[in-house]
């Protein structure tokens, strides 16, 4: 069934009136029908099934019907965030679309002393944030941080909450490991409260220099290993 995120909040008998750009999508590329079932979330009222009641090539009115799914069953992580130093388009758009599907709750692009990308357009990391959740069935939406400088990221970060910064020139233990230590063994389903929060830090191609690597560990940030490939964009 196709997933759409909208803005509108969700109740049952609600008519929905979709964008021009999802009308599009969902008649003259998925050929929808009147009398067809979607699926719509908006990050606050979970997952509704909705009809398709009329529809043109750039007009389309639903009617919805009833939840299926209830906000609290988001598979999305609430606490992890992810920072990382922007790298070519290709890549950027990759890390979104990834970091979408694995459930990160919110992406900060951070912009490092070897950063080569400093501009991003943030309506297009929405739009790939958008298109990864309706595909992977997340119920939510990343929140998308405009880029700052890594030392307001540190700045800015709470104390309590552990920063990893991924390092390919590091000789500590591996990431997973160190998560595992430092957040504890739990599972999602297992603990009530659900994981803890904590901050994954990956920088750019030519990785962290030498002044961020001592900023990062001033700082307290946990630094570990993530093998000795680099991410090229």
């Amino acid at each position: 069934m196709i997933r759409l995120f909208i803005p509108d909040r969700l109740m049952a008998g609600q008519a929905i009136r979709l964008s021009d750009m999802a009308a599009h999508y969902i008649g003259s590329v998925m050929r929808q029908k009147p009398g067809d079932l979607i699926s719509l979330f908006n990050g606050m009222d979970g997952e509704w099934r909705a009809q398709i009641t009329d529809i043109s090539r750039k007009t389309a009115f639903l009617t919805v019907e009833s939840q299926s799914r209830a906000q609290k069953d988001d598979p999305a992580w609430p606490g992890l965030t992810l920072c990382f130093a922007p790298v070519k388009r290709a890549g950027t758009d990759l890390i979104i679309e990834k970091a979408t599907e694995l459930g990160v709750a919110r992406i900060i692009p951070v912009i490092t002393d070897y950063t080569q990308i400093a501009r991003l357009r943030d309506d297009r990391l929405q739009l790939i944030a958008r298109e990864a959740a309706e595909q992977c069935g997340r119920l939510s939406l990343p929140r998308i941080d405009p880029p700052l400088p890594l030392s307001q990221l540190l700045a800015a970060r709470p104390a309590p909450e552990p920063l990893f910064f991924c390092d390919e020139a590091g000789d500590t233990q591996p990431l997973l490991l160190a998560a595992k230590r430092i957040l504890g063994t739990q599972l999602r389903d297992s603990e009530p409260q659900g994981p803890k929060p904590c901050a994954v830090l990956c920088g750019p191609e030519g990785g962290f220099s030498p002044s961020e690597r001592e900023a990062l560990r001033a700082h307290q940030a946990v630094q570990r290993w993530v093998g000795a490939a680099c991410f090229a964009g």
